[in-house]
C-alpha cells in the first residue's frame, strides 16, 4: 500500500506541476502544444489534422540531461514579421520572415525555443554555461499521429555521401537499426506532407533518423572521431570514436530541428525555413560572389571530337572548354580530377597542363576557372593550397569525398568556406552532406551535392524521371543541389544504356532543359561535352539564358514523384519549368503570377515524336499576358520550359 501511495503521489505531483503551452502559426493553421512535466514534449496539428504527438526532446551532457525533470524559470511568447535580403537569391532575393515564438527558460542555464511559421515548425536548444560541454546525445523523438509513410533516404553507414534513393515505406515498417539521412518527407493524412531536416548546423554533427518498428522515428548522430587512417587517397577507416557526439562551447545555440508542413505539394517548393533559421551572413564584403553556369569535364570524360589535337587532361582540351563557355556566355569551367600531378599533390599541375597559361587564356575570355580537389589534402594544408590556387587565379574550388557528417567534418565545411571567402573564392561541396543553412552565413558556398544525381548515369539505371521529380520535394527542401544536368544524349526507357565514357540521360531533351529552372543551383553545370553541346546549339542557347539565382519562386503545381511545375523570376523576366515521370501529362498553368503587360514566351517543348525519340523537341514563340491560361503537354519522361520576356 505504501508503494501504491508513493506512486500515486508522484503521479499527482507531476500532473499538478505540469505546464502546458500552445502556440499557433500566424495564419492559425498550425497549432503547437508543449507540455513540461518530468520531460519536455511537444505535439502539433496542421489544418485540423493531428501530426505529431508527445515528441520527447532532451540534450544529454556528460554531467546532466537537459530536459530531465525540468524546472521552468520563465516562458515568453513573441512574434516577428520582417523581410530578409539574401546575398545569393537561391529561391528569392527578398524572404518574408514571419513566425510566432515560444522561449522556455529552464533552471540549469538552458532554454528551448519553438517557432511556428505558416510553413512549419522548428525548435532548438540553447545553453548558457561557462565552460566547454560534452554532448553525449540529443533526443529527438518523432511520434506520428497516424499510419503515415515516409520517403526514406536509407543509409547503410554514417560514413556516407548522402547519395541515396528515396524509399517509400510505412513508418511503422521501418525496424530499429534502419536509419536515413536528411531531408526525409513524411506523407500524412489528408495529403499533408512533412519535410524533415535541420539548419544552422555549426560545430555539431548531422542528424539522422532511425526507425523503431512503430509509428515513430528517433534521432541518431555520428560520434566524435578520435582516430581515422587513410584508405587510399579518398577514403578513411575510422579506428576510434568517442562515446559522445560533440565537445563544444557551453554558451551556444544548437541546430534547429525543422518540420515543413504543407497540404499542397507545390507549396513545399517555396519553403524558406532552412534559410530563415540559419545565422546571417558573416562576410563583410560579398560583391565578388558571382554564381553562374559551368562547363564541366568529368561527366563526359573529355570526349570531345572533331578537333586537331588529342583530347584529355591537357591545355588544348581545356582551352576548347573555355572557348565553348565564352561563346555561350557561361561564367566558369571546372577542371575536375586529373588536372594536378596527383590527387594528393595539388600544388603542381600535371605535365600536360599549363595552368598559368590556361587561366590567363580564360581571363582573356571572361571565363573563370574552378579547381577540383579532395578534402583530405585541403584539410591538411588548407592555407598553402588556397594561397596557391588564388595566386594562379582560380575563382573557386570543388571539394570532394568528405563522406562524413561528424562534428569535425561540419567544422571542416565552415573552415573551408571561411578560408575561401578570405581569398574571394567560391566553394562547391561534392561528396557532401546536405545543405544545413551554412550557405547563408557563407554565401560563397554556391552548391552542395549530397544527392543521387546524374553522375550515376555513368554506371546505373537509377536516375529515372520519377527520381528527378522526387528530388524537388525531398532533397531540394534542404537547399541547392549539384545534380549536374545538361545531357544531350537523351533516351526513353527502352533505349537507355549505361556508358561510363559516353553517358546518356533517361527522359526527353526538354526534361533536361526544364531542370535549369526547376533545380536550384547557384553554380549550375552543363555536364555534356562541348562538342555534343555545340551540335545542339539551339538547346544550349536556350539553357544559357537561364539564370542560376532568382528574385522570386512560385510552386505552380506538382505531386511528389509524379510531376512538378515552377515559375521563377529574375529582374523583369519569368522562367517556367515543368517535368514529369514516365507518364505523359498535360497541365494547365494559370499565368496570373506574371506582372501586368504582354509577354513573349520562348518555349522548349517535347516534340511530337518524343515518346519514341527522346531528343525530339520543338521550339516556338507565343504571346501571352497575365491571367491567361497555358496548356502544356509533356511526353513520357518529358519536360517543358519557357522564358517569358516582357514586351
Amino acid at each position: 500500500m505504501k508503494k501504491i501511495s508513493f506512486i500515486l503521489f508522484i503521479f499527482i505531483s507531476l500532473n499538478l506541476f505540469a505546464k502546458d503551452y500552445s502556440l499557433q502559426s500566424p495564419d492559425g493553421k498550425t497549432l503547437l502544444s508543449v507540455s513540461v512535466s518530468d520531460a519536455i514534449k511537444w505535439s502539433s496539428t496542421y489544418a485540423g489534422t493531428s501530426i505529431f504527438t508527445g515528441n520527447e526532446i532532451s540534450l544529454a551532457l556528460s554531467d546532466q540531461v537537459l530536459g530531465n525533470m525540468p524546472k521552468i524559470i520563465s516562458a515568453k511568447k513573441s512574434s516577428n514579421t520582417s523581410v530578409e535580403t539574401a546575398v545569393v537569391g537561391i529561391k528569392s532575393k527578398q524572404v518574408k520572415n514571419e513566425y510566432n515564438e515560444l522561449n522556455i527558460k529552464f533552471k540549469g542555464n538552458y532554454s528551448v525555443v519553438f517557432r511556428v511559421f505558416n510553413e512549419g515548425i522548428a525548435y532548438r536548444f540553447e545553453t548558457r554555461m561557462k565552460n566547454q560541454i560534452t554532448v553525449v546525445n540529443e533526443k529527438t523523438d518523432l511520434n506520428f499521429a497516424g499510419d503515415f509513410s515516409v520517403l526514406f533516404p536509407e543509409e547503410e553507414s554514417l560514413i556516407s555521401h548522402y547519395e541515396r534513393m528515396y524509399l517509400d515505406e510505412p513508418i511503422a515498417g521501418i525496424d530499429k537499426g534502419r536509419f536515413c539521412s536528411l531531408p526525409a518527407l513524411v506523407k500524412a493524412d489528408n495529403n499533408i506532407k512533412i519535410g524533415i531536416t535541420e539548419t544552422d548546423l555549426f560545430d555539431y554533427p548531422c542528424l539522422f533518423l532511425e526507425g523503431t518498428g512503430e509509428k515513430s522515428l528517433v534521432s541518431k548522430f555520428p560520434k566524435v572521431v578520435q582516430e581515422a587512417v587513410p584508405s587510399g587517397d579518398r577514403s578513411q577507416k575510422i579506428n576510434k570514436e568517442a562515446d559522445y557526439i560533440a565537445l563544444t562551447k557551453g554558451t551556444r545555440t544548437f541546430p534547429w530541428r525543422v518540420f515543413m508542413l504543407s497540404e499542397n505539394d507545390a507549396k513545399l517548393l517555396e519553403n524558406q525555413m532552412v534559410y530563415l533559421l540559419s545565422r546571417p551572413c558573416k562576410l563583410e564584403k560579398t560583391d565578388w560572389i558571382k554564381p553562374g553556369q559551368v562547363a564541366w569535364d568529368w561527366w563526359n570524360a573529355n570526349n570531345i571530337y572533331g578537333v586537331d589535337f588529342k583530347s584529355g587532361l591537357n591545355t588544348d582540351t581545356y582551352k576548347y572548354y573555355i572557348d565553348f563557355a565564352a561563346d555561350y556566355g557561361l561564367e566558369y569551367i571546372i577542371l575536375d580530377e586529373g588536372w594536378s600531378i596527383t590527387t594528393t599533390n595539388l600544388l603542381k599541375p600535371n605535365n600536360e597542363l599549363d595552368l598559368a597559361e590556361l587561366i590567363r587564356y580564360a581571363e582573356s575570355k571572361n571565363v573563370g576557372v574552378i579547381l577540383w580537389l579532395l578534402w583530405g589534402p585541403l584539410d591538411r594544408e588548407m592555407e598553402t593550397i588556397l594561397d596557391q590556387f588564388k595566386a594562379w587565379g582560380a575563382k573557386g574550388i570543388k571539394v570532394d569525398f568528405m563522406q562524413r557528417a561528424d562534428q569535425y567534418m561540419v567544422n571542416f565545411y565552415e573552415r573551408a568556406a571561411r578560408e575561401c571567402a578570405k581569398r574571394e573564392m567560391l566553394i562547391d561541396y561534392h561528396g557532401a552532406f546536405k545543405p544545413s543553412g551554412m550557405l547563408r552565413a557563407y554565401p560563397n558556398i554556391v552548391n552542395h551535392e549530397g544527392l543521387k544525381g546524374m553522375e550515376n548515369n555513368k554506371w546505373s539505371k537509377l536516375i529515372t524521371p520519377k527520381h528527378d521529380v522526387t528530388l524537388p520535394f525531398t532533397r531540394m527542401l534542404a537547399g541547392p543541389m549539384d545534380y549536374t544536368p545538361g545531357s544531350m544524349l537523351n533516351a526513353q526507357e527502352r533505349d537507355y544504356a549505361v556508358s561510363f565514357s559516353n553517358p546518356m540521360s533517361q527522359g526527353t531533351r526538354c526534361h533536361q532543359v526544364a531542370m535549369y529552372v526547376v533545380y536550384e543551383a547557384p553554380l549550375q553545370m552543363l555536364s555534356d561535352n562541348p562538342t555534343n553541346l555545340r551540335e545542339e546549339d539551339e538547346t544550349v542557347r536556350f539553357i544559357s539564358k537561364i539564370p542560376t539565382t532568382w528574385d522570386e519562386t512560385i510552386g505552380l503545381d506538382g505531386k511528389v514523384g509524379e510531376y512538378v511545375a515552377m515559375a521563377r523570376k529574375k529582374n523583369d523576366t519569368w522562367y517556367i519549368g515543368a517535368m514529369t515521370n514516365w507518364d505523359e501529362r498535360e497541365l494547365v498553368i494559370d499565368l496570373s503570377f506574371l506582372d501586368e503587360g504582354n509577354y513573349q514566351l520562348e518555349i522548349m517543348q517535347d516534340g511530337i515524336n518524343a515518346n519514341r525519340t527522346a531528343k525530339d523537341y520543338k521550339k516556338l514563340m507565343l504571346g501571352k499576358k497575365s491571367g491567361d491560361k497555358l496548356t502544356i503537354k509533356m511526353a513520357k519522361g518529358g519536360g517543358w520550359a519557357a522564358i517569358c520576356t516582357k514586351k
